[in-house]
């Protein structure tokens, strides 16, 4: 299975952004899918999750109130709306899926998406 990351790109500071998480097979709707995201020299960071099944959500406390994760069912994809950017969201982000007990663990997850770069500017 490869998951494809896509929707990156540069904006200003309180613009947004909308990045697409798609699956080469139809697994998210037995999976948990999350979006993580990683600057140089620092460790991937959990940004949101949403299991598929429920629509249970998870965000991170940085983000929470700005950024939404969606299903798209006719699409079968998982959508990261990102709203109110701040340079400190400059970042690569990656989509992942798995059979995760913890949604903030990426060792936990068991696909990966190429990644796709956010650039926020101030």
């Amino acid at each position: 299975v490869q998951l494809q990351a896509s929707g990156g790109g540069l904006v200003q500071a309180g613009g947004s952004l909308r990045l697409s998480c798609a699956a080469s097979r139809p697994i998210f709707s037995r999976y948990r899918v999350g979006w993580f995201r990683q600057v140089p020299g620092k460790e991937r960071e959990f940004v949101a999750a949403i299991t598929w099944s429920g629509g249970d959500t998870y965000y991170a406390d940085s983000v929470k109130g700005r950024f939404a994760i969606l299903r798209d069912h006719v699409r079968n994809m998982v959508n990261l709306q990102m709203n109110s950017l701040k340079p400190e969201d400059t970042a690569v982000y990656y989509c992942a899926a798995g059979l995760v007990a913890s949604v903030v663990d990426s060792t936990d997850y068991d696909y990966w998406g190429q990644g796709t770069l956010v650039t926020v500017s101030s």
